[in-house]
């Protein structure tokens, strides 16, 4: 009772399944046609003559109503994948867990996704005497023994769909004819709030899918919302649980945390709320050493920057900038023990890359550019003869060349070494050879002197 009286006042609604949606008119939402993409307008108008459903939902929804400028448009639609796919010449159904449907449209794609429902359990969808509308397949919603969905292509109306979304600002379905908001869950509140909430019961959700739990600490770090107490409560108890998710995906879900543009602030996030162990257990070590917070600290501000001029962001990069503390810990313990710098170097890079398999699955297509970077730390090093020049000719450069940047922020190399090659490579040709370090140059090889034939056999045959 008290909580009903609570929501009422507040205007909340309570977070469990809902059969009826709020419909905002413009005047309520402010969302305009121009403000969609045009294929994402021709996409709903294509399904809508067809005779099917088509609503914008999900992130575009929420930026739109948040002032941002989404990245992207999804749809969702009441026609099955294979019906999407016939409608649109230039399309193709991807994924087994979760099928979508790719339409292009000039160089863009539109991802269109069927409205989903939590359907039958395995048994009931697996009974020989089941009459049933879609085929078998489509009808299977398989979990393991932690309550982790398999499969979920379960087809049901936009409620439905609307229900089995994580988050209420998630659930929001605009209405492109109509220029309507459909809001099932309080969604324009949380918006407006800028609260963070789960829909239904948050422990469920999470043991369906424990990635939910690393989703609310990068969109709380995205959007700088606030998590609502009931969601946040049952995620130190099943953060264990994301050690039955298989590697690749919290790798993909550790890219899209630190690509978001909020990496420094969703690294943070995630060790604040104990998820960091599931997903980057490499940060305990990092960031209670000084070096080592400062340096991927610089690392992963230099990324947020870039992504907010809109320039590339190298993942092979970013993740050998995580490593390298690793990496450095290690080849110093290496020299220590007597090892030679160089063979020290590549041991302690094959060392920290093995051992990182278990934890994260980094895909071995970024092995190559991590130690390319690694390797010529040193040669920066190296300020006489030809060496500089071979290295700025290196088709890795001007990567290595950040990356020393950031060894300089973080204090671990002197700030004239960042310095001097930043002169050099804006220096002509005749400023540049008096930059040229003598004490730096290749020591000459000793000639040995030639001996002649005479004194050669005199001292192989004594007299």
């Amino acid at each position: 009772m008290i909580r009903r009286i609570i929501n009422k006042v507040f205007g909340r609604k309570p977070r469990t399944h809902a059969t009826r949606a709020q419909i905002l008119p413009l005047s309520a939402h402010g969302i305009r046609r121009d403000q969609i993409d045009d294929c994402a307008l021709k996409t709903c108008e294509t399904l809508a003559q067809a005779g099917y459903k088509a609503y914008l939902v999900g992130g575009a929804v929420r930026d739109l109503l948040l002032a941002k400028t989404p990245k992207d448009f999804d749809v969702a639609t009441d026609a099955t994948p294979e019906e999407v796919r016939q409608l649109f010449r230039r399309s193709r159904i991807i994924g087994r867990r979760f099928q979508i449907v790719h339409v292009m449209c000039g160089r863009e794609t539109i991802e269109v996704t069927t409205f989903r429902a939590n359907g039958q359990k395995e048994t009931e969808a697996d009974d020989e005497h089941a009459v049933s509308e879609k085929p078998a397949a489509a009808h299977k919603r398989l979990t393991d023994e932690h309550g982790r969905l398999l499969s979920d292509n379960v087809f049901g109306s936009m409620a439905d769909d609307a229900a089995r979304r994580d988050f209420t600002i998630n659930a929001l379905y605009y209405d492109p004819a109509r220029e309507e908001v459909h809001d099932y869950f309080g969604g324009v509140a949380d918006c407006k709030q800028h609260v963070l909430r789960m829909i239904g019961d948050p422990d469920t959700r999470y043991r369906e899918d424990p990635v939910r739990m690393l989703r609310v600490a990068r969109f709380a770090a995205k959007l700088e919302f606030h998590i609502d107490p009931d969601t946040r409560k049952p995620v130190a108890a099943l953060a264990p649980l994301l050690a039955n998710i298989p590697r690749a995906r919290i790798f993909d879900e550790a890219l899209k945390l630190l690509l978001s543009g909020h990496a420094l602030r969703g690294v943070h996030q995630l060790r604040a709320e104990g998820l960091h162990h599931g997903m980057l257990p490499l940060l305990d070590t990092i960031l209670d050493d000084t070096t080592g917070e400062r340096f991927i600290t610089a690392a992963l501000k230099t990324t947020d920057a870039r992504i907010a001029q809109d320039k590339p962001a190298s993942p092979a990069f970013l993740f050998g900038a995580l490593l390298w503390p690793q990496v450095l810990l290690r080849w110093r313990a290496l020299e220590a023990a007597g090892e030679k710098p160089q063979p020290a170097l590549f041991a302690a890079m094959d060392e920290v890359l093995d051992a990182q398999r278990s934890q994260l699955a980094i895909p071995r297509r970024y092995d190559g550019m991590m130690k390319e970077i690694w390797a010529l730390q040193p040669r920066f090093e190296q300020r006489g003869g030809q060496r500089p020049y071979r290295l700025l000719e290196h088709p890795r450069f001007r990567a290595a060349y950040d990356f020393l940047l950031l060894r300089v922020e973080s204090g671990e190399v002197d700030a004239e070494l960042g310095e001097w090659w930043t002169r050099f490579q804006e220096a002509g040709e005749d400023e540049r050879a008096g930059m040229l370090r003598a004490d730096h140059a290749p020591k000459p090889r000793r000639r040995r002197k030639r001996k002649k034939p005479g004194e050669a056999a005199s001292e192989t045959h004594p007299a």
